[in-house]
């Protein structure tokens, strides 16, 4: 089976090869290929127990330094997963070699490696820090520093003045605790300007206006009551108060400003002084902020489920795509694993301008939320790369928004929809900073994330991150043409007839026998065919967007009245755990038939009252059938279409507007029935269920004419002018489709 060893010798009867000298007719056998990880995609369920991950790794021994992907399967992408980092340097052998389908997207080697037989191996060395090459009392240092840090015996100790000691036109270093910060931005030179105010245990509020060569000099603050060290800073007076502005030698290291958090120190400098008195410093900082509230109780960082119109707030989340709009406006698609109550609006890009996946998988995609970016952010916007970890701040949440940059014909105007926007310029501290993978925020975040995919039991991957895992499709080896597994073979003996004489044929209710081309066909996407039908009257509608079915769920919930229970029923509440970390749990009102509880079955029919669409979705994992209800006269009522009447697991169930009865809810009747399934409760309910059905419009053409035809899967009865196949037609790459339609 596949392994992955750590710090193992590679054996001596491989050699290396090098990426450059790789293409699909290499022989791979008892060769490796060694690189540097500068990529590591997420792990990927794509089956029970089947795993799959994407890698990039560089050749630093060349001067080209040239990169391939490598695609691992099974357990042997779960154990990189676990065991690789981002900067490993990795040997890969027993590796296939394929052609890479996003070659002209990454420019990264035109062919892939991929790491799946039995004789797959992955070699990891870690890289060694400076410090775990010297003596054993270096190795010794505290565990809380992240970065390298100077160990030298001759380093001199810095002495740090409070802030009510300050004295003019000296050069000082402080301890403090941010009140306000503005990340940095370009000033009207060269450099980079932030501006931050600080207090300590004096009470004094002192403005820093701060200025470096590299953004990254700058103190990476990423919340309000963070702590920062400043060294070299110089005193003046601004409007009748002590300033602090960054001389020369300037250097900055932040701290986590939460107490009981690891003291680990953010700066870009690879050589800074960090001793036992600094890290007691930082302590005691945390210590008196907490006690004195320096930090407003309420955060101004909320989830998007927690977000409301009109209001500004800080955002973490995770980009997972961008697209430019114009020169003065970007789009960021973010997530933070929670789902926004409100409508928000929709931005259409062109795909080839999309850096990331283009799409997602339908629950995924409810939880994303599009942010256009302006003016001096952009810039920098631009620069982030998918999979990032953002803190965006003084984000405008904007009520009723329909403009658009860029709004072009193929994009309807959006009324009443929620959007997001970062405006231009500093004020209250608006910008974009990104947060390490290693901070505690990230992590907490993360978690958030990972419970999502585990609760919607969804892997994450769409059409678009398909193509970026799955190598090419094998090649032949030869000219002969493969049959496909998903052409139907015709097992009759009917006439082939041109469509025109099909057109002019006088029995029209006859088998008939066509050879044709497909032209085109509607929808393009599979999901749109789906359709419901309704037995009775023939109607056919699309199945509703989950966006109008929480409306209906969230316009239930607010005019909830009061309710008396029907005789049959016996009434409890469930506790539902808070969708995002930090929210509040949620009781909701249930009802139950006496009748299955005293039978011992209490989960295999509820009535459930007040609840959102996606709690709704939650609690259907726990309960075989849920009926979503209100309160209407003071009875039970179903809610009102386009909401399902029934939700048995994953599955959703809707009845006919025009042929159900509006009836108060009743009990099922169970007697002689084994299963309680959708059947016996629309029938209990008075409800038409709609049935499922799948509708493609086909246009085929020949050398004579050309026909329109519906593909119509499980229909009862359609129109005499319209060709019914009862069955799914596969399409595939060959020209020609042959089909047996009933006229």
């Amino acid at each position: 089976m596949p392994v992955l060893f750590e710090g193992a010798q590679v054996p001596a009867h491989l050699t290396n090869i090098p990426i450059s000298l790789i293409s699909t007719s290499t022989d791979s056998a008892n060769k490796y290929v060694k690189g540097k990880v500068i990529h590591k995609g997420p792990l990927v369920v794509s089956a029970a127990d089947n795993f799959i991950l994407k890698t990039v790794i560089q050749e630093d021994d060349s001067s080209q330094k040239p990169s391939i992907n490598i695609v691992l399967f099974g357990d042997l992408a779960k154990s990189f997963s676990q065991s690789v980092n981002q900067g490993d340097v990795v040997v890969a052998s027993g590796f296939q070699v394929g052609k890479s389908p996003t070659v002209r997207k990454d420019n990264h080697h035109a062919c892939n490696l991929l790491l799946s037989k039995s004789d797959a191996c992955i070699y990891v060395y870690h890289p060694q820090s400076p410090s775990d090459s010297k003596s054993p009392q270096a190795s010794k240092r505290s565990s809380t520093c992240s970065a390298e840090v100077s160990q030298t015996t001759k380093a001199p100790k810095y002495t740090y003045v409070r802030l009510d000691n300050l004295k003019l036109s000296s050069t000082v270093n402080v301890y403090g605790v941010v009140v306000f910060f503005k990340l940095p931005h370009k000033s009207r030179g060269t450099h980079w300007c932030s501006t931050l105010k600080i207090t300590d245990q004096s009470n004094l509020k002192i403005q820093c206006t701060l200025f470096c060569n590299k953004r990254e000099d700058h103190p990476q603050i990423f919340q309000v009551g963070d702590i920062v060290r400043l060294h070299r800073v110089k005193t003046q007076s601004y409007e009748e108060s002590i300033q602090l502005i960054s001389a020369y030698g300037f250097a900055a290291v932040t701290f986590d400003g939460i107490v009981g958090r690891a003291v680990e120190p953010r700066t870009s400098s690879r050589s800074f002084q960090f001793h036992q008195e600094d890290q007691q410093k930082v302590e005691e900082l945390r210590a008196w902020a907490a006690s004195h509230s320096i930090v407003s109780a309420t955060s101004t960082t909320i989830p998007l489920s927690a977000t409301q119109p009109k209001a500004y707030f800080d955002l973490t989340c995770q980009l997972l795509a961008k697209a430019p709009i114009d020169t003065t406006c970007t789009l960021l698609r973010v997530w933070d694993g929670s789902q926004c109550p409100h409508t928000l609006l929709k931005v259409i890009v062109e795909p080839d301008s999309v850096e990331g996946p283009v799409s997602f998988s339908e629950n995924k995609e409810n939880l994303i939320a599009n942010v256009l970016v302006y003016d001096n952010h952009v810039e920098f916007a631009r620069q982030l790369k998918p999979g990032t970890f953002l803190r965006i701040f003084n984000l405008r949440a904007i009520p009723g928004s329909s403009r658009v940059p860029g709004l072009t014909s193929s994009q309807a105007v959006e009324h009443d929809h929620l959007a997001f926007h970062l405006h231009g310029g500093t004020s209250y501290g608006r910008g974009i900073q990104v947060l390490p993978e290693n901070s505690q925020d990230v992590q907490e975040l993360k978690s958030a994330l990972e419970m999502f995919s585990k609760d919607k039991d969804d892997s994450g991957v769409s059409d678009s991150e398909l193509m970026d895992i799955w190598c090419t499709p094998p090649e032949t080896l030869d000219d002969e043409a493969v049959e496909s597994c998903t052409e139907r073979r015709c097992i009759h003996n009917i006439e082939t007839v041109m469509l025109s004489q099909l057109k002019q044929c006088n029995d029209p209710l006859g088998s008939h026998h066509v050879r044709v081309q497909l032209s085109s066909f509607k929808p393009h996407r599979l999901h749109q065919a789906l359709k419901l039908y309704c037995s009775k009257c023939s109607s056919l509608q699309d199945v509703p967007d989950d966006e109008v079915v929480n409306r209906v769920f969230s316009e239930a919930s607010r005019n909830a009245e009061l309710c008396s229970p029907p005789s049959w029923a016996l009434s409890g509440k469930v506790n539902l755990p808070g969708i995002s970390h930090g929210s509040s749990n949620r009781t909701l009102h249930i009802h139950s038939s006496s009748e299955l509880l005293s039978e011992g079955k209490a989960k295999e029919l509820i009535y459930i009252m007040g609840s959102s669409l996606e709690e709704t979705c939650r609690l259907a994992d726990g309960y075989q059938n849920i009926i979503p209800v209100r309160s209407s006269e003071g009875r039970l009522a179903l809610l009102d279409w386009p909401a399902p009447f029934l939700f048995r697991g994953r599955k959703r169930y809707y009845g006919c507007k025009s042929c159900s009865e509006a009836a108060a809810v009743s009990e099922p009747s169970c007697e002689g029935v084994d299963v309680i399934d959708e059947k016996v409760i629309a029938e209990a309910l008075q409800v038409q269920p709609l049935q499922f059905v799948l509708l493609m419009e086909l246009q085929l053409q020949d050398a004579t004419d050309t026909l329109d035809v519906f593909l119509w899967k499980h229909a009862v009865s359609v129109r005499p002018c319209l060709i019914k196949v009862q069955y799914y037609t596969i399409f595939h790459p060959s020209p020609f489709v042959l089909i047996t339609p009933t006229i």
